[in-house]
């Protein structure tokens, strides 16, 4: 089933376009919250969004601290800004982790398509040792084969649940400001707001 499309989709994917020049527009800041309550911030690449839907689609490793906060407390955000045309997108809402166990066979199969359209370079990634442990001189990374097509065990889908959006934008004067926030109805309420 197809949720309606948010109106900030559209105004996000013309900055998308419009940016699509500058590599570095496809990425964004997550926040999550760590276990002591604090946020924690890092860069991610938008990998698109879930067919027929407002979802953001980002990955992770499994063994990863993001992962971890995530399992704990679902709540995010991301910022986004886009230099050339100027506009900050914050977007808050939950994320659905979506592993090798997940029950649904159409998040699964979503999962394989993205693992798919990664480069090798970042499948290898995965292969890695286990983040944030210490770091041994000179650590071998033995790499037999990458599975091309079945995504490796410890690689997740996260599927960003919008559920509230700030845009900003930077140029003009006044500068301008909407906020949209999904209502119990599933109808997006936009409010101009002062920058």
């Amino acid at each position: 089933m197809s949720e309606i499309l948010a109106p900030w989709r559209t105004l996000l994917q013309r900055a998308l376009h419009r940016n699509r020049s500058q590599i570095f527009s496809r990425y964004f800041s997550l926040a999550t919250i760590s276990e002591d309550g604090f946020p924690t911030n890092r860069m991610v690449v938008f990998r698109g969004f879930l067919d027929n839907s407002n979802q953001v689609k980002i990955i992770t490793d499994i063994r990863s601290e993001k992962f971890t906060h995530l399992t704990n407390n679902s709540s995010s955000e991301i910022c986004w800004y886009f230099a050339k045309t100027r506009e900050q997108f914050r977007i808050k809402g939950k994320i659905t982790l979506i592993t090798e166990i997940c029950q649904d066979k159409n998040l699964l199969s979503e999962r394989e398509k993205v693992w798919e359209k990664l480069s090798i370079n970042a499948k290898e990634q995965f292969y890695w040792a286990n983040p944030r442990e210490l770091l041994t001189e000179n650590p071998a990374i033995i790499i037999n084969e990458i599975e091309e097509k079945k995504p490796i065990s410890n690689f997740c889908l996260l599927l960003l649940n919008p559920q509230k959006v700030d845009h900003l934008e930077l140029k003009g004067n006044p500068q301008n400001r909407c906020i949209y926030e999904l209502m119990e109805n599933n109808q997006w309420l936009k409010t101009m707001v002062n920058p």
